[in-house]
């Protein structure tokens, strides 16, 4: 494997741009691709914004601000990922999308390219089934804020050989993560896999009345010193999000109750309450 002078990032979402960030912060160029302009642009911005507050508080000098934001080209082209000497691809989390892009990459990417994957559910062997370099894919599942969140899970596909683990791993150290590696590609891998059910638990608690969710937040806070509740986390990622991971879980681990979705959650999700990311979820936010 050549030296990764040039990192891709397929998606210029929440993910998306804090791993370009991330990556820029390396010193490599980044290339930062998605479908339209705006969300290209709306990326770019939220780079923008990150690190400007960065420098109001004197972690980030305005210098090194222009440096990283000067090392990330946005664009709508997938071709100007052949420049790429790594790829990192954060589109939502839809398979079919994902297997279509990864067709994508692997006409458009070198052959000794590795793709990684930051899904934070799915099977990466089903993913690299897309190309013909399944040896070559990667789990590389980043935390929102990828910019603070420590932790990077680097999840081995059926056929991800050694090479690609060692390098994938290496680079996301540099990236200031640490990093655990999942040896079997199972649904959710490590934090998803414990996490979901902590949070499709709590919903049921709620729904048959045994605390409220404010309590039920404070009780595990306080009592398991986690720094968010189930309903305040699922706010922050995304009510749907939950959803979507509970009901993948139950179609690839069996359907048992630990994964059941309750009524109350599919409700939220009706109503359009999604969490921050629609202004109100279990919580309101536009008060």
């Amino acid at each position: 494997m050549s030296e990764i002078k040039t990192i891709g990032v397929v998606g210029a979402g929440t993910m998306g741009n804090g791993i370009a960030q991330l990556a820029a912060q390396t010193g490599a160029s980044v290339i930062m691709r998605d479908i339209k302009d705006e969300f290209v642009e709306r990326g770019l911005g939220a780079i923008d914004k990150f690190l400007s507050k960065g420098v109001e508080r004197g972690k980030v000098t305005p210098e090194a601000k222009a440096e990283v934001l000067g090392r990330i080209k946005g664009t709508t082209d997938m071709g100007e990922l052949a420049a790429a000497d790594f790829i990192i691809e954060a589109v939502i989390e839809d398979l079919d999308l994902k297997k279509s892009v990864y067709g994508e990459l692997d006409e458009v990417c070198r052959p000794e390219v590795i793709l990684a994957t930051n899904t934070s559910s799915m099977s990466i062997t089903l993913i690299a089934a897309a190309t013909k370099r399944p040896d070559q894919v990667v789990g590389m599942h980043f935390f929102n804020p990828a910019q603070i969140m420590r932790l990077c899970e680097i999840i081995r596909g059926q056929a991800t050989n050694d090479q690609t683990v060692a390098v994938t791993t290496e680079l996301a150290q540099k990236m200031g993560k640490e990093t655990v590696e999942v040896m079997v590609d199972s649904p959710g891998f490590i934090v998803n896999r414990l996490m979901i059910p902590h949070m499709v638990e709590a919903a049921r608690m709620l729904q048959e009345g045994v605390a409220s969710k404010e309590d039920i937040d404070k009780a595990v806070k306080l009592g398991l010193n986690y720094p968010m509740g189930p309903f305040e986390l699922m706010d922050f990622t995304g009510v749907d999000i939950c959803k979507f991971v509970a009901d993948y879980f139950a179609q690839e681990l069996n359907k048992e109750l630990k994964w059941e979705v309750p009524t109350n959650m599919k409700n939220q999700i009706r109503a359009g309450r999604l969490g921050r990311k629609s202004g109100a979820g279990w919580y309101d936010y536009n008060k």
